[in-house]
């Protein structure tokens, strides 16, 4: 079984939820300086081919790596200091983790590494590393077609065409079973009893969300604390009463002056 995963780890990434580092307490990877060089191959935005079979032999002697920081911060990364063997490109995928959950390419560290080895020959490692996270089976169900396609390709030129092709005729994101789309849902909102991306809990994940929340309410309720605050029946009985009772004072006034 392939033994040699190995990640460059910029401390961009939440560590909470960050599944290199998770990996790495499993003893199942291996962080790397930046001065650290590495022979292997290398997942990263700067590579000229896509990783395939025809690497595998590479990743058998010499490991596989991944670069791991944030998709919104990759400006910060310096690339071209990175020295590694191979540098390698994923072909197009699905994330499923709960971060980027359905966002084509925004993959995370395991879901990087399980579907090069997938695609490399070392399929059982890849859902070994997958299996270490509540949601990994969603990574598979999201993308078992393209991970099959793309594991029969003997070179990157062959998994280019069958990506190509597959964009061209898929024009939604492939979606898992209900239920497997409902447990990763559950994984977001309830945590699990890990250290992945699951286990935070649900007031500090969806802090954002509360931010944003809390943002729009500030500007609905930016014209003050009047009566405009009440449901809009309350509020227009209020008024009713108030001008029914106007016009029976100016009735009875109207009454004596006649």
């Amino acid at each position: 079984m392939f033994e040699n995963s190995a990640c460059n780890d910029f401390g961009q990434c939440d560590v909470k939820r960050c599944t290199g580092r998770k990996l790495s307490r499993f003893g199942l990877l291996k962080e790397l300086r930046v001065t650290n060089g590495f022979g292997g191959v290398v997942l990263s935005p700067v590579g000229t081919q896509c990783v395939s079979k025809a690497d595998h032999p590479t990743v058998q002697r010499k490991g596989l790596a991944v670069v791991d920081c944030s998709w919104a911060r990759l400006s910060d990364v310096p690339f071209v200091k990175l020295r590694c063997g191979a540098p390698r490109l994923l072909p197009w995928l699905v994330a499923a983790n709960p971060v980027n959950y359905g966002r084509p390419c925004e993959l995370s560290c395991v879901e990087a590494l399980s579907a090069a080895l997938i695609i490399c020959g070392e399929e059982d490692t890849g859902h070994l590393l997958l299996g270490k996270f509540k949601w990994g089976h969603s990574f598979l169900s999201l993308n078992r077609d393209l991970l099959k396609a793309y594991s029969k390709c003997e070179n990157g030129s062959e998994i280019i065409n069958v990506q190509n092709s597959w964009l061209s005729s898929n024009s939604s994101v492939p979606k898992p079973p209900a239920n497997e789309a409902e447990t990763t849902r559950r994984s977001k909102e309830e945590g699990s009893d890990g250290d992945s991306y699951d286990d935070l809990p649900p007031l500090e994940e969806n802090l954002n969300h509360l931010n944003l929340d809390q943002d729009e309410e500030s500007e609905e309720g930016s014209e003050g604390d009047s009566d405009d605050d009440l449901p809009p029946l309350e509020e227009n009985v209020n008024r009713l009463n108030l001008n029914q009772d106007e016009e029976s004072e100016e009735e009875s006034e109207s009454k004596r002056k006649g």
